[in-house]
């Protein structure tokens, strides 16, 4: 009957603060063995869903041991660590020491307990790790035990969430009970919601946000204030450092130069912000470039680079009448790298970056429209989106605060770690329980309708109780 759900058992590896426990409980699934290694992480998850999690599934080391100590269960479930696949570390993958080999313990839990079906969640950047052989190693140990493998990269914004946070998700089924066929991935509704929908106007901020962030958003504030209503702001990245620049960037580059030993080659040429390089020993002008100009071996910069110093410094020679008072005014070149940069993701939009959501990154000041707050990410608590003045509900900028960005996570109601640094991490690794929903109710129900079913574990109807 439709909206109704066969119950199963499911497992939960990797749990974290456990998206994927809530959207299979929600779909009338009962979670019998959990597994994080985080002990904070471990306690919590008990107090949340009653289940004492197992530690390090690296204790799981025998195919006796799992058979014993993991339950019997129709669902596997894994947010296997990223950060060996993520572009935002050293991508060392399966080579990875400590984390890289997690998969294979998932991989030994599927063979030996044969669940009817899994999802497995991990950062896009898995789809295209190491030239695509990572995932291919993934498929072929997937099917090469039974299973029949498909993948969608999914963002909770494709169905209603205002969060961008594309993640690769990897469903499975066993091909001897009928593999994949009758699960369809989720359709895309694109509701319009907005992050409005995930705040609490009477939120108290759980920590200032520090004066020198403040000043850097003043900073680009004023920028946006000064340019000319005529005037076209960048859909690309802005790097203040070029403006006034001169330095080579196509054929010569600085870090040839120094290769070849020869800083003279520099001079007559202007680094960030015009400053001068004449007469500089080569520890002296590398203080004096900007950073994705000064690495060691780009004797020849990626044409995306040099698009971009050539584009910042193209908009600067039309608009120097009124950057040049504002570079007098600010001298960005005091702040942090990260704060020189600017994404400005609001075309078209009011130039108040008051009425909009800001994130500090490393790739600098980002900017975004408060349909969607920017994705979540498992890093120190300054990476938190900060809320605008006029967007906060208090009048000054704030951090969101935990509850706010669990919501966004689809995970409101869960009690949260007691420290928000903490808990801004473990919303970050955590995944979303809508879009997990969204993907596993198809593929539970094709479970039900389709393949042969467990002798000792058959599927019952969550509302009537009878065999499926």
């Amino acid at each position: 009957m439709a909206g109704q759900h066969p119950t199963f058992r499911f497992v939960d590896l990797f749990a974290g603060l456990g998206g994927f426990h809530v959207a299979l409980r929600e779909l009338g699934g009962e979670g019998v063995f959990a597994a994080e290694w985080e002990p904070a992480l471990n306690a919590l998850y008990e107090t949340n869903f009653g289940i004492a999690p197992w530690s390090d599934v690296n204790e799981l080391d025998t195919d006796e041991v799992i058979a014993e100590r993991v339950p019997d269960h129709e669902v596997l479930t894994a947010g296997f660590p990223c950060q060996p696949f993520s572009k935002s570390g050293k991508q060392q993958g399966f080579e990875h020491t400590l984390q890289g080999h997690l998969f294979f313990k998932v991989h030994d839990i599927l063979r030996v307990k044969k669940p009817g079906r899994f999802i497995l969640e991990n950062v896009p950047n898995i789809l295209n790790h190491n030239g695509g052989e990572t995932k291919a190693t993934i498929i072929k140990n997937l099917a090469d035990i039974g299973y029949d493998v498909d993948i969608r990269r999914l963002s909770p914004h494709q169905f209603g969430i205002p969060q961008v946070r594309e993640r690769a998700y990897f469903v499975g089924a066993l091909i001897s009970e009928g593999g994949l066929a009758g699960f369809e991935w989720p359709g895309e509704s694109y509701e319009k919601t907005t992050i409005a929908t995930a705040l609490d106007p009477y939120a108290q901020p759980v920590r200032a946000v520090p004066e020198r962030t403040q000043d850097a958003i003043d900073m680009w504030s004023d920028f946006l204030r000064r340019a000319p209503e005529d005037v076209k702001l960048p859909s690309f990245p802005i790097w203040s450092m070029e403006f006034r620049a001169s330095y080579p960037y196509e054929g010569m580059t600085p870090p040839r130069a120094w290769s070849q030993r020869r800083p003279g080659e520099l001079d007559g040429f202007r680094g960030s912000f015009g400053f001068p390089l004449d007469g500089l020993s080569i520890a002296e002008q590398k203080l004096l470039i900007p950073s994705h100009s000064r690495r060691d071996g780009d004797a020849e910069f990626p044409g995306w680079k040099r698009t971009y110093i050539r584009q910042n410094r193209e908009f600067y020679r039309d608009n120097r009448g009124w950057i040049d008072p504002w570079l007098d005014r600010w001298q960005p070149w005091e702040f942090p790298s990260s704060f020189q940069k600017f994404e400005w993701n609001a075309q078209g939009g009011v130039r108040d970056i008051d009425a909009y959501v800001i994130q500090v990154r490393a790739s600098g000041v980002r900017v975004k429209r408060p349909a969607t707050a920017p994705a979540l990410i498992a890093m120190t608590q300054t990476q938190v989106p900060i809320l605008g003045a006029r967007l906060s509900g208090t009048g000054a900028r704030r951090y969101m605060t935990p509850a706010e960005c669990a919501r966004l996570q689809s995970l409101g109601g869960l009690t949260l770690p007691a420290s928000d640094i903490a808990a801004y991490k473990a919303l970050g690794n955590a995944v979303n329980a809508k879009v997990v929903r969204k993907i596993a109710e198809p593929l539970i129900n094709a479970l039900a309708r389709g393949g042969a079913q467990s002798e000792s574990a058959p599927f019952v109807d969550a509302v009537t109780g009878e065999a499926a």
